[in-house]
């Protein structure tokens, strides 16, 4: 029983996912109905029954938004791999402060962005207007998306049936 389920919400919102153990107990306790199946059988001592791919909560769940884990590599994909100073695109990249942590910066996605390390270096542990630099563009939290976070589910194809619930279509 390996494999993994697409769990909706009551609206259709997709939430998470759980392995197919899960979605049958949430099945079996009706807390939950069946969309689509997988094309993996369960089999049991008398009968077989096809694993589920979908399914949808019979009640709304509330959740927070969810957010995207701050590092290194994000910081860069958000920047999109330049340096946030001069433009210039370099495999050899560091995280920089914005407002330096001595001078009260915080390790937060408004106040890191990505520096090549002449830029870094010249800066230092100076604020933007003491080292006579400025940012191409302003750092900001990026908004958590469907896409980022079930996509990587769906290199399997036992998957395909997820596409219709998450608004992708073929590639």
């Amino acid at each position: 029983m390996d494999g993994v389920v697409l769990v909706l919400n009551q609206n259709y919102e997709p939430l998470n996912v759980c392995d197919i153990r899960r979605a049958f107990r949430l099945l079996g306790a009706s807390k939950a109905e069946l969309l689509a199946k997988n094309h993996q059988m369960i089999h049991t001592p008398t009968i077989e029954i096809p694993a589920p791919s979908v399914i949808r909560l019979q009640h709304h769940i509330k959740r927070p938004q969810p957010r995207v884990k701050l590092s290194r590599r994000e910081v860069f994909s958000r920047d999109r791999h330049p340096c946030q100073y001069c433009g210039k695109v370099s495999r050899d990249l560091t995280i920089d402060h914005v407002t330096p942590k001595h001078r009260g910066g915080r390790h937060e996605w408004e106040n890191l962005v990505a520096a090549c390390r002449p830029c870094n270096h010249r800066k230092g542990g100076k604020t933007l207007d003491e080292a006579r630099l400025r940012l191409h563009r302003d750092p900001f939290e990026p908004r958590s998306d469907i896409y980022s976070l079930f996509t990587p589910y769906l290199a399997d194809d036992r998957n395909d049936a997820w596409r219709t619930y998450l608004f992708l279509g073929r590639s």
